[in-house]
């Protein structure tokens, strides 16, 4: 057995510990005289907002919590802007998750709305800011309490939550839109895919979930780090033979491993756009390049002056410009972006990456969630990764249940991401895209040239999106 709660410096001055013992039941009622008025300047393209709101903090969103610094949310109500009174009763919701590297969101230590958040505020948008717990989490007595799934299974429960008082909530509980980026983004998704399934039904009694639905309306993800169990193979698709800064990864596995994925991506069976055809690891480069990486590159250059133009097309020597269209090699652009991981990119054989962490259980911290990994490490050909980690992957990934087209989908997905990501590979969100396409959702993609891990270049954009698919 793994020594309990081992965690590395650099997470312990961070983490906060607090006790999983079992706490008085909450009622789960909206209580719509506990708030304090609060005031903020926000900066937006059309100048400065002064916005007033009421601020609901730190109410607990289950009847049973594990943990209410964490099982807990924030509410952020506007009732003016600019001094304009403003009738929220029917305003949408953005349901703003701040989980990064699936670690644990302290709630209690949360008082402010986010940036996005405060653009909300500003658009009259009501914010939820819910906390939950995350792979980190580690009581007094050395027991972990949230492994997965317990992020999403929090974060569903705060979605009903919000249902469940519905009546008293201000907001429109019909128009909720979850947001997050990185691991927020793989949550977020899978709030848009999951809604309703059974397999979290044990989950969210245990912790006195309200009896209500937590689908969504819509979903945005930025740079979604999702699809795990396939995230290594699809790492060393588009990294494998780019160097790190200490040099090339084991080209033998990686070779495995880019064989794999292209079995895998065969298997999907994606349609690219415009009658592109089958998306295969053999033309991926191409529908990458046409369809997003050409469209980015060519805004991003048109947009900038001549000047600036002119010095960046000098410093990057592998791009050509003619006639205000940009051209270059895929291989070049790898190579501009660089490789960030080792090999594996995430179940890493030291089980040192916040996946394996994720994936651990009450007693051990990490366990390993990849059969590929696994027979590395345990020097057994063929091992094969336990059948509880295995459903918990299922449940922590968003293709899980798009390719078994399980629970209420949401409709309208927002999907963003830097072409300088080297996190994850571009075929983790461009699948993604290309899987909801396919199921007729209304799919919005881009991705900022030069953007790194969660880039965000228009982050008003995505408020209009939200005014455009929420108005009657």
């Amino acid at each position: 057995m793994e020594q309990k709660c081992l965690l590395s410096s650099l997470i312990l001055a961070s983490l906060f510990i607090s006790t999983s013992c079992s706490q008085p039941k909450k009622a789960l009622r909206f209580e719509t005289g506990n708030f304090t008025e609060e005031t903020r300047t926000v900066q937006t393209s059309s100048g400065e907002k002064e916005v007033t709101y009421k601020a609901y903090l730190h109410i607990p969103y289950v009847s049973n919590p594990v943990d209410t610094d964490y099982q807990s949310l924030n509410i952020y109500v506007p009732i003016s802007i600019n001094g304009s009174p403003i009738d929220p009763s029917s305003a949408p919701i953005l349901f703003d998750i701040a989980v990064g590297g699936f670690m644990s969101v302290n709630n209690a230590k949360v008082k402010e709305p986010s940036y996005r958040g405060d653009l909300s505020l500003a658009a009259g948008y009501v914010v939820v800011a819910p906390g939950c717990r995350g792979w980190d989490n580690c009581s007094a007595d050395g027991t972990y309490y949230g492994k997965a799934p317990a992020a999403i299974v929090d974060l569903k429960s705060a979605i009903r939550y919000l249902r469940h008082n519905e009546r008293e909530l201000p907001g429109n509980t019909e128009h909720i839109i979850s947001v997050g980026c990185s691991a927020g983004g793989a949550l977020s998704a899978l709030l848009g895919a999951s809604a309703n399934n059974s397999l979290f039904t044990p989950y969210l009694e245990e912790i006195g979930a309200a009896d209500a639905s937590d689908h969504v309306f819509a979903t945005a993800c930025y740079s979604p780090i999702t699809d795990l169990e396939h995230a290594d193979m699809a790492y060393e698709w588009m990294f494998g033979s780019t160097p790190t800064s200490s040099g090339l990864v084991d080209q033998e596995l990686s070779e495995q491993l880019k064989s794999d994925f292209s079995k895998y991506q065969l298997s999907l069976n994606l349609q690219g756009k415009d009658g592109f055809g089958l998306l295969t690891a053999e033309n991926y480069r191409d529908y990458l390049t046409t369809y997003y990486l050409v469209p980015s590159l060519t805004k991003f250059l048109n947009e900038s002056p001549n000047i600036q133009r002119e010095e960046y097309l000098k410093r990057n020597a592998w791009i050509t410009w003619e006639n205000g269209s940009p051209n270059f090699k895929f291989d070049d652009y790898v190579t501009h972006v660089g490789r960030l991981k080792g090999l594996p990119a995430f179940d890493d054989f030291g089980k040192g990456q916040p996946e394996p962490l994720l994936f651990g259980n009450e007693i051990t911290n990490a366990r390993h969630f990849t059969d590929f990994s696994l027979r590395h490490t345990s020097k057994n050909i063929d091992a094969n990764v336990e059948e509880e980690v295995r459903k918990l992957v299922n449940m922590m990934n968003a293709f899980y249940f798009l390719k078994n087209n399980e629970g209420e989908i949401a409709q309208h997905w927002w999907l963003r991401n830097g072409t300088s990501d080297n996190h994850t590979s571009q075929t983790v969100m461009i699948n993604l895209a290309a899987k909801l396409e396919n199921m007729n959702k209304n799919v919005d993609t881009w991705i900022f040239w030069d953007g790194d891990h969660c880039a965000d270049n228009d982050p008003e954009g995505f408020i209009t999106w939200i005014e455009t698919i929420t108005r009657d």
